[in-house]
């Protein structure tokens, strides 16, 4: 299923002493809640309808008066106006319904709004943004009021300072204005405009882009043959002065040759690539493992059951080295991005979906590699014989055991609160079993009588015949719990 792209603004908001406008948006929002971020937001219908380099720069301006307050070009417009015309505005945007009310306010003369760079968000989301950031000096007279709605908070920071805060883990910023703040650090005022057009040209022309949502984990969204609706595999890198190649899961060379050229910039600003570390066996997930292994020179970590079922050949390479490891088993990482030494990355068996199935999970930001226990575009399938429902329902309850903060998916898009998403899915699951045990119980006997109803959200045909494996394994736990059973070749409820 091919990711929806929306157009999108925002505004590096800066002030004559250095520091930069950042706003914390809801944790209640579906994307990016939690993060803090530059102001903006998604370009309207009405303004859609015009030329799209004056629809983003309405679109940014609308967006930053709406977030913070701050009106470019309305030096002329009353306190009142104001107040009525955000309230409008505001209330619109809470009940999803379009208003002409920005577009007939006339603004003067705005600041120099200075376009930035474009940025497009990488494929491991079901909806991408295609962001034009904007630049704007603070102008005389405007200064910040946040409204709690779409955003909690919000002011002026120092980018040295924020980026400190992050890797600290105190900040959690939106992917894309991290590597702008950190140009903006090192390039300066002056050379920032330069900078921040050179490295979205290079991600335009298929550099991967270092996607962080904490400190010492690094995202790349690379096309495999996964199963649908996801498109791509997420590999990460971990550490910081030692790193550790997760799932390098692409088997397309020319993808793979972005991946490397990662890897070789990270080994070129002095970290050493230490292994390859496998969650599981699945060829969506193993796909570059020859290929690092062998420009490497690298070994590869993973269960016995993983090394047991692997669909590729890794003994052609003479230098492959094959670790196997357990629950339990610390790869030492060195120091954390803030210094803190004593940093470890820990392996979890989690079987389930797949027998050798394991999570990493790093003990300085709560960071977990969850590989396919869990998913933020799409439930997990669990196939017997391999795939096995009470077992992963164990393993569930066994990532609860962990200290976690941010879920890092195989596919889709790292997901904070990793307890409550955990939690979730353990209460889907519950509620897709007691879905399928009311419908025995209203004798309904056969698989395929029963695909259709317990799976009625199930709408895509591709998705249908996963959906029955996991039918199958849920028809399975039933029957291995004592609460159904077959007779006369159907399943009904026990008594």
């Amino acid at each position: 299923m091919k990711p929806t792209v929306r157009l999108a603004a925002a505004i590096v908001v800066e002030r004559d002493d250095g520091q930069v406008l950042l706003v914390e948006r809801n944790p209640k929002l579906r994307f990016f809640g939690g993060f803090v971020a530059f102001p903006g937001g998604v370009v309207g219908a009405r303004e859609a309808a015009s030329d799209e380099s004056e629809a983003l720069r309405r679109c940014a301006i609308r967006e930053l008066f709406e977030e913070t307050g701050i009106l470019l070009g309305g030096s002329h417009v009353s306190a009142d106006q104001r107040r009525e015309l955000r309230r409008t505005l505001l209330e619109a945007e809470q009940k999803g319904e379009p208003t002409d009310a920005f577009d007939r306010l006339e603004l003067g003369e705005d600041p120099t709004l200075e376009p930035l760079c474009r940025i497009l968000t990488p494929p491991f989301a079901p909806v991408r943004f295609d962001t034009q950031f904007f630049r704007v000096r603070l102008p005389a007279g405007e200064s910040l009021e946040i409204v709690p709605g779409e955003l909690i908070g919000g002011g002026f920071q120092e980018p040295k300072a924020a980026l400190a805060r992050w890797v600290r883990g105190e900040l959690r910023l939106v992917p894309p204005v991290l590597i702008l703040l950190e140009l903006l650090e090192r390039a300066g005022t002056a050379r920032f405009p330069e900078a921040a057009t050179a490295v979205a040209d290079a991600f335009s022309q298929g550099v991967l882009p270092p996607v962080r949502f904490s400190p010492g984990v690094v995202l790349a969204s690379l096309k495999t043959p996964t199963l649908p609706p996801a498109v791509t595999t997420n590999t990460y890198i971990v550490g910081n002065e030692r790193i550790y190649v997760v799932d390098p899961a692409t088997p397309d060379e020319d993808e793979q040759d972005r991946l490397f050229t990662l890897i070789e910039g990270m080994q070129d600003a002095g970290r050493t690539l230490a292994g390859v570390l496998l969650t599981h066996h699945h060829p969506d997930h193993v796909g570059a493992v020859v290929a690092l292994t062998r420009d490497f020179e690298v070994p590869v970590f993973a269960h016995a059951e993983t090394f047991a079922r692997l669909p590729v050949a890794l003994d052609k390479n003479e230098r492959f080295e094959r670790i196997t490891i357990e629950d339990g088993h610390s790869f030492a990482l060195g120091a954390a991005p803030d210094g803190t030494e004593g940093w470890q990355l820990q392996a979890t068996h989690t079987p389930g979906h797949a027998r050798g199935h394991l999570v990493f999970h790093e003990n300085r930001y709560g960071a977990t590699i969850v590989g396919d226990m869990i998913s933020t575009v799409s439930t997990i399938v669990i196939d017997p014989p391999e795939g096995h429902m009470a077992t992963y329902w164990q393993s569930l309850r066994k990532l609860l055991e962990l200290p976690l903060t941010t879920l890092y998916p195989a596919h889709g898009p790292p997901a904070l609160g990793g307890r409550r998403v955990v939690e979730q899915y353990l209460a889907h699951r519950k509620e897709r079993e007691e879905k399928l045990l009311a419908a025995i119980g209203r004798g309904i006997g056969s698989e395929q009588e029963l695909l259709p109803v317990v799976y009625d959200d199930v709408t895509l045909p591709a998705i249908l015949p996963l959906a029955a494996r996991s039918l199958a394994a849920g028809i399975e736990k039933l029957i291995e719990d004592g609460r159904i059973e077959v007779a006369g070749g159907r399943y009904v409820a026990r008594t």
